[in-house]
């Protein structure tokens, strides 16, 4: 009686009673995608937090380094775009349909508010632009919202669902071509836009052979380099990193053309073969509502324990050792011991922070760990700086990518001191619009602070001359003209 129960559903689903019978791990992916299709919205009325059914389970290095393996056997022979120009509907601009990992409302981090301004200024440009989620987002994320699409300020973020955790990486891509096939069929795009990492592009690459579409690819990011700089015991000649590199880099060179963040990220991709021809930067850039004065904070400074004239520095960021937030701890405990003590205001999230509040705490400095907090709140925690710390480590994911955090901090006016690595060199002109100092040398940093946190003159001209240049050439619509060359618009 009680499988007789559950056949129902069963052949709803298209399965058969003999399939979920020879796995009955299948049962609770079943659940999952019966939500998929009867819930259009957020289930029982309202987000929920987590769903365990729908989480994947863990990968292993050697699965993982299979899947990749399997992923390049797949990718065809001879790579190469043959980079084709757009040609826009008549009477309209370009239909572009963007391929990301995740998305807002979902997820907020700078990827997903990335996507998020680009696509508005966009649509603000004349373009019709629509965000398609990886296969199965927010499920395979554990979040019980199984809507179809979700409209955010506009943008149209399509999901491609209902979902079961595909077998192989392969079967994934077709089958998150085969949902977003749909999608191409309806919107009639005119071009592709895939968003790192690899399997969005494999997706959009996938749709672009089938449909005679030009495909562009937005490197945001080094995969390979990320994880790198994440565990000391990874190594290049890891076989993880050596088969994402080439799977990333086998994408750029299918793709029709490629865009990124920076000048450094360019070199980085011609590096590998890309033609120079076909590589556009569009860097990052910040909301016009960041330029506006900072609101008053001193109810939230209050309220996080700060003195009324404390001098803060701070940042905004996720807590990966990579992010060199130690570095910052050990140059306010120097500063401290010379009597010119700072406050560190760090908003954020991630595996580091339990080291680093314990870090704080053992060289007695005055730190407050706030957590993530809502990007509309993130002006608030601005105001309360007296300069921005940007402290990355000389990684090779430091060197090459460019981080989206600093420029909203001197959209408001407020002076960055950054460590002097390439890709922060592109933001940060030292004496004019920030300072820059030796990564990893907390002497250096304690200097560097010392120098700015305690020269009101100093830090306002710095700030304002980093505004101006925010203001002239980092906005959202400004950078995101780029966007036209890529797609071969003329």
């Amino acid at each position: 009686m009680r499988n007789n129960a559950l056949k129902k559903p069963v052949y709803l689903l298209g399965l058969t009673w003999r399939q979920v019978r020879d796995d009955p791990g299948r049962a609770p992916r079943l659940a999952v995608r019966l939500l998929a299709r009867a819930a259009p919205g957020p289930l029982g009325g309202r987000r929920l937090r987590r769903s365990r059914l729908a989480v994947p389970r863990p990968r292993g290095a050697r699965r993982e380094n299979a899947e990749l393996r399997a992923l390049l056997a797949s990718a065809p022979p001879v790579p190469g775009g043959a980079g084709r120009p757009v040609r826009s509907r008549s009477g309209s601009g370009p239909g572009v349909l963007q391929f990301v990992t995740n998305a807002l409302p979902a997820t907020n981090a700078g990827y997903t508010v990335r996507t998020h301004r680009i696509a508005l200024a966009q649509r603000e440009m004349g373009f019709d632009t629509h965000v398609a989620t990886r296969l199965g987002h927010p499920l395979s994320q554990g979040a019980g919202d199984a809507r179809a699409r979700v409209d955010v300020d506009g943008v149209p973020y399509h999901r491609l669902l209902p979902w079961l955790p595909p077998a192989g990486p392969v079967r994934a891509v077709r089958k998150g071509a085969d949902l977003a096939g749909r999608l191409v069929e309806e919107l009639r795009p005119d071009v592709l836009h895939a968003v790192s990492n690899h399997l969005n592009a494999a997706v959009a690459l996938e749709l672009g052979r089938r449909h005679g579409l030009p495909v562009v690819y937005e490197v945001r990011g080094f995969l390979e380099d990320s994880w790198l700089s994440r565990d000391p015991a990874h190594s290049p000649s890891d076989e993880f990193y050596r088969l994402t590199r080439e799977l990333e880099t086998r994408r750029m060179a299918e793709a029709d053309a490629v865009v990124t963040l920076g000048e450094a990220m360019r070199a980085e991709i011609a590096s590998r073969g890309v033609p120079e021809e076909k590589i556009f930067v569009v860097p990052n850039g910040v909301d016009e509502a960041f330029l506006a004065p900072l609101p008053d904070a001193s109810g939230l400074r209050a309220e996080l324990g700060i003195a009324a004239d404390a001098t803060v520095v701070g940042l905004t960021s996720s807590f990966y050792g990579y992010e060199g937030i130690d570095t910052l701890i050990d140059a306010a405990a120097l500063l401290r011991d010379r009597g010119a003590p700072v406050t560190l205001l760090l908003v954020g999230d991630g595996p580091e922070r339990g080291a680093l509040e314990r870090r704080a705490a053992g060289h007695g400095v005055h730190a407050v760990f706030t957590g993530r907090v809502p990007m509309g709140s993130v002006r608030r925690y601005h105001a309360l700086l007296d300069v921005f710390a940007v402290p990355r480590r000389a990684d090779r994911v430091c060197q090459l990518v460019t981080p989206l955090k600093p420029l909203e901090a001197m959209a408001g006016g407020i002076p960055v001191i950054a460590s002097d690595v390439r890709a922060l060199r592109e933001i940060v002109e030292p004496g004019v619009t920030g300072a820059l100092t030796v990564p990893e040398n907390a002497e250096a940093w304690a200097n560097c602070l010392e120098d700015l946190a305690y020269s009101p003159e100093s830090r306002q001209k710095t700030g304002q001359r980093a505004r101006e240049w925010v203001r002239a050439e980092r906005t959202w619509r400004a950078v995101a003209t780029g966007y036209r060359a890529a797609y071969g618009l003329r």
